[in-house]
């Protein structure tokens, strides 16, 4: 490898949305090479022709732009790169280290029930691959091959993971790997065929001077063999660095994966929480930096080297989730989050939020719940208020709206229907009906934010009426 920059991927299939496991490998890859300086490709690895979707991608390149994981290079689409592997597949063969196989599927099962009834590991067996001296079948008419790769038959493939330190896998566990299918039986004449997997991401990698790969511990497995292609690929040019980071497991124990149990990346910007919040979250699924729990993506930058990952599987939590969204949700720009929960309210059919953006007032209400909430879907719960009617509970009704307080609450619209319109004016309206009527604060209070705000406990009630309209608040407490 002929370069010294830092060079990561992130390399998705887009058979489904970008799930939590894969975003959190992305943050690690990106926060990687920013700490060095380095580069962050952006791969699409599409050969999985019947369940690729076009719909798939799009999700993805959304959710990596809400997580704000800018790349440098690509996106990069590997069915658009199936020359390249067809030039690899034909250096390989004339150099001996691929070959042509002809075997059926139906021999192929043969061959593993016959190596069952033996009591032996199922296996590729080589009847295919040449060798000096050996007969190879007659090419039967009408089967197309698949290539395959002529794996090492002895020896051991050794790597320092970046993660999980020194890993061993003996050449005779892995057999001789399918890198490339024949093309469909429709497509044109001379159409290349697909590469699997594990031969694509190795010419990808070395093409696009992939210096360290941080990816799922499940790759494990498959990393023997893209050494190995790699080898007689590249000969003695430096590997990657691998990393191989532990599971999320959900709250069953079990792990989180596209098909069971996640849930996309960009659901959870629908349900309001933030990116750096996610982000803060998902870093700590598997890395620290001492005992700091709270951080921002660019400490994580100045912080990420590579090490303090964490060798055990992580448990996904969304109480905790919950908690560190609410930190940065406090800690964020309320104009930011007017814009949020406009959008929020813009879902649910309640469009006057927007002049309440323009005029500023919409920030000004988010700075005062926003202590209150997780995210900016609970924040435009409570801001839905200022908006749209409100239906107390019958509990809240039975506990704050009897007769005896109907007289005061009629002194406080007419009041209120004069008073300058501000923290002071409405404090100096609500102390004038207290005495008035010989009530404490909480008895009027307690009613009036149910009439107003549909509920009974809310911010200092002065504070939380200036943003309101004064004709709304005044229609509401004539209403009881």
């Amino acid at each position: 490898m002929s370069t010294s920059t830092v060079r990561t991927r992130i390399a998705p299939s887009p058979t489904g949305f970008l799930h939590l496991g894969t975003a959190r490998t992305a943050l690690y890859s990106w926060a990687f090479a920013r700490h060095h300086g380095g580069e962050f490709v952006l791969r699409i690895e599409d050969t999985d022709v019947a369940r690729s979707t076009q719909d798939s991608v799009d999700q993805i390149l959304a959710a990596m732009a809400w997580l704000g994981l800018g790349h440098d290079e690509g996106p990069v689409y590997q069915m658009q790169r199936l020359d390249r592997y067809q030039q690899v597949i034909e250096q390989m063969i004339a150099a001996g280290t691929a070959y042509r196989c002809y075997a059926t599927p139906d021999e192929l099962d043969a061959m593993r029930e016959a190596q069952k009834a033996r009591g032996e590991k199922t296996r590729y067996d080589g009847r295919w691959r040449p060798a000096p001296g050996k007969p190879l079948p007659a090419v039967p008419a009408g089967v197309k091959p698949v290539v395959r790769f002529a794996n090492p038959a002895d020896g051991v493939v050794t790597w320092n993971d970046l993660v999980k330190g020194p890993i061993s896998i003996s050449n005779t566990e892995i057999d001789d790997l399918i890198i490339q299918r024949p093309p469909a039986d429709d497509a044109p004449e001379g159409t290349p065929g697909v590469p699997t997997y594990n031969f694509a991401v190795v010419v990808d990698d070395w093409d696009m001077r992939i210096t360290h790969v941080f990816r799922g511990d499940e790759h494990i497995n498959n990393t023997p063999w893209q050494i190995n292609i790699w080898r007689a690929m590249a000969g003695g040019t430096p590997l990657p660095n691998y990393g191989h980071c532990p599971i999320i497991l959900g709250d069953d124990g079990l792990k989180l994966s596209k098909r069971r149990g996640a849930v996309s990346v960009t659901a959870y910007e629908d349900a309001g929480y933030l990116p750096e919040g996610m982000l803060n979250y998902l870093a700590r699924l598997g890395w620290s930096h001492g005992d700091d729990e709270l951080f921002s993506l660019e400490q994580m930058v100045q912080w990420f080297d590579g090490s303090h990952l964490a060798k055990s599987p992580a448990q996904w939590d969304p109480a905790k989730l919950a908690w560190v969204n609410a930190q940065h949700l406090k800690a964020a720009d309320d104009s930011r989050l007017a814009a949020l929960v406009a959008g929020q309210l813009g879902k649910r059919g309640i469009t006057s939020a927007n002049a309440a953006l323009a005029d500023g007032r919409l920030a000004a209400m988010c700075a005062l719940f926003k202590d209150r909430c997780s995210t900016t879907v609970e924040l435009a719960d409570w801001l839905a208020m200022y908006f749209a009617p409100v239906t107390p509970s019958d509990e809240e009704r039975a506990a704050h709206l009897g007769d005896v307080i109907r007289p005061a609450l009629a002194t406080l619209a007419a009041q209120l229907d004069t008073a300058s319109w501000d923290k002071a004016g409405i404090a100096a309206a609500m102390k004038a009906t207290l005495g008035a009527h010989g009530l404490k604060m909480p008895q009027l209070a307690m009613p009036l934010r149910v009439l107003v705000c549909g509920r009974a406990q809310t911010p200092s009630v002065d504070a939380v009426l200036a943003l309101f309209e004064k004709k709304i608040v005044v229609e509401r407490l004539q209403c009881f």
